[in-house]
């Protein structure tokens, strides 16, 4: 989906909210539909993550090719110092003396129907 369509889209959504067509649920997700496609269209083979843990990056939705690069985003998307941080085997991101700001997170990938 180009932008364009993507634009149309969001448009014919929030028309059929104002003519009373839709509620503003069904209308939440249908934009969110929409501009989910557009973002894992626009960024290729990516899938969506999560991520799930300390302030300020819990909740943070990324789309990425995989979970180290979701991870890298949601910390870089954060403005997160990440000078000092280590990648372990288990996902997580260990916060070093030096660097206590680094949030500790781990990123899941988000389902279609989320």
């Amino acid at each position: 989906m180009d932008r364009i369509s993507a634009i149309r889209n969001v448009e014919d959504a929030l028309r059929a909210f104002e003519n009373g067509e839709a509620d503003l649920a069904d209308t939440e997700r249908r934009v969110a539909a929409v501009l989910r496609t557009y973002a894992t269209e626009f960024d290729g083979d990516g899938d969506v993550f999560r991520a799930v843990g300390d302030e300020p990056v819990d909740g943070r939705v990324v789309v990425a090719p995989s979970a180290p690069a979701a991870r890298e985003r949601v910390l870089a998307l954060s403005e997160v110092d990440v000078s000092d941080v280590e990648e372990t085997d288990s996902l997580r991101y260990v916060i070093s003396d030096e660097n206590d700001a680094v949030p500790d997170f781990e990123v899941e990938r988000v389902s279609e129907s989320e």
